[in-house]
C-alpha cells in the first residue's frame, strides 16, 4: 500500500511519459521534447553508432554503461539540493531533543534558514545533517520516510511538487537508451538511500543501480531481527574525484555515456571521455531562467565553471535547456 501512495504522487510524470513515448512512437521521434539541433543529433548518432552490429563502433550490450547524476541533471536542484529540505524537516523536529546538535555549523545554518552557508559546505554539510538525522535507521526505514515526505514536497520557489520537477527530456533520454541495450545509472552526490526512494518510480532504475554518498553503518541483530543501520559517520562523499572511484568500484566498467551538470561531475566525464571507443559525453547548461533557472559560473549551488570549459574546449556536448529542451517538465496530466 506504502508503494501505491507513493506511486499517486509520480503517476503523472509516468503517464506523461507514456503519452509521450506513444506519439514519439506515431511520429517516429525517439526525443520529442528535445528541440532539433546539435544536442540531439549528437544522442541520435552515438546510439546508433554503438548499437550497428558489424559497424567499427559497435558496443557489446553488456559495455552499454551510460551514468547520469541526479541534482540539476535528472531533476531540478535549486535554490538547494532537494535532500537538504528533506533533511532539514527532519532536523526541525528532532533538533529540540538533542541541544548537543547546535555544536554543529551545519546545523546552525540550517536551523537559521542560512541557505547560501550551506550551499558553500556542499554535500559535506547536507551528510553532515544527514547522518545525525539518519543515525539509527534502516535503509528501508530511511526511504519510507523519503517516500512519505515526498508526497506533499514543494520547492520553495516554484511551488511545484519537486516529484514534478524531473525533467521530460532526460526521463525521454533514459527511456531511449535503455531500449537500445543500455543499463542506465544514477551516480549522484546525494544520499544513496533518498534517491533510491523514486529512482525506480521517478526514472524506471531500479534501486541497485543508483550510487550516491552514503553514511557508516553496522549490522545488528535486535529482538531476533538481522539489520544493517546507518551511524552518524560518513562513509562516502560520491562527488567529484569520488564518483570515478565509486564507477570502478560498484559498476566495474567504464561508462561509454555520462550526463552531468557540474563541476561536481567533471571527473566523472573526464574518466568516460578517457576510455576506447565511441563515447559521449554530455552537461546540462541551466540556461532557461523562464522555465526552470538561469546559473552557471557563479552558482554555489550547481556551480558549472571548469567543466564547461573543457566541454568547449574537448568538444563534449552542452545541453542548452533553453534551446534543446522543447519541454521542461512533464506536462500536468489530469
Amino acid at each position: 500500500m506504502k508503494t501505491r501512495r507513493f506511486l499517486g504522487v509520480t503517476a503523472l510524470t509516468l503517464l506523461a511519459l507514456v503519452c509521450l513515448a506513444l506519439s514519439a512512437q506515431a511520429s517516429g521521434d525517439p526525443l520529442p521534447s528535445w528541440h532539433d539541433g546539435a544536442a540531439k543529433q549528437a544522442i541520435i548518432s552515438f546510439v546508433d553508432k554503438v548499437t550497428q552490429q558489424g559497424g567499427p563502433g559497435y558496443v557489446a550490450p553488456a559495455e552499454r554503461i551510460a551514468t547520469f547524476d541526479n541534482d540539476g541533471t535528472l531533476w531540478s536542484e535549486q535554490p538547494m539540493y532537494v535532500q537538504f529540505f528533506f533533511a532539514l524537516d527532519r532536523l526541525k523536529q528532532l533538533a529540540p531533543q538533542h541541544p548537543e546538535w547546535k555544536k554543529s555549523t551545519a546545523v546552525r545554518a540550517a536551523l537559521a534558514g542560512d541557505l547560501a552557508k550551506l550551499a558553500k559546505m556542499g554535500h559535506k554539510g547536507l551528510l553532515e545533517i544527514v547522518g545525525l538525522t539518519h543515525a539509527g535507521l534502516t535503509s528501508q526505514q530511511m526511504q519510507a520516510l523519503a517516500k512519505a515526505w515526498l508526497k506533499t514536497a514543494r520547492n520553495p520557489k516554484k511551488d511545484m511538487l519537486f516529484v514534478r520537477m524531473i525533467y521530460q527530456p532526460m526521463l525521454e533520454l533514459l527511456a531511449y537508451l535503455r531500449a537500445h541495450g543500455f543499463q542506465t545509472f544514477i551516480v549522484s552526490g546525494g544520499g544513496v538511500d533518498f534517491i533510491r526512494a523514486l529512482s525506480q518510480h521517478a526514472y524506471g532504475i531500479p534501486p541497485y543501480q543508483v550510487i550516491g554518498s552514503s553514511l557508516k553503518s553496522k549490522f545488528v541483530v535486535k529482538e531476533g531481527k538481522a539489520e544493517v543501520v546507518r551511524l552518524p559517520k560518513i562513509n562516502s562523499i560520491d562527488d567529484g574525484p569520488g564518483k570515478p572511484v565509486n564507477i570502478a568500484l560498484q559498476i566495474g566498467r567504464r561508462p561509454i555515456m555520462a550526463v552531468g551538470n557540474s563541476d561536481g561531475d567533471l571527473a566523472m566525464l573526464q574518466y568516460t571521455a578517457s576510455g576506447p571507443g565511441p563515447r559521449l559525453m554530455m552537461l546540462v547548461h541551466h540556461d532557461d531562467g523562464a522555465r526552470e533557472f538561469a546559473y552557471d559560473r557563479q552558482s554555489a549551488v550547481g556551480r558549472l565553471d571548469k567543466a564547461l570549459d573543457q566541454a568547449l574546449r574537448d568538444g563534449w556536448t552542452v545541453i542548452s535547456m533553453k534551446n534543446d529542451f522543447a519541454q521542461v517538465f512533464p506536462a500536468q496530466v489530469k
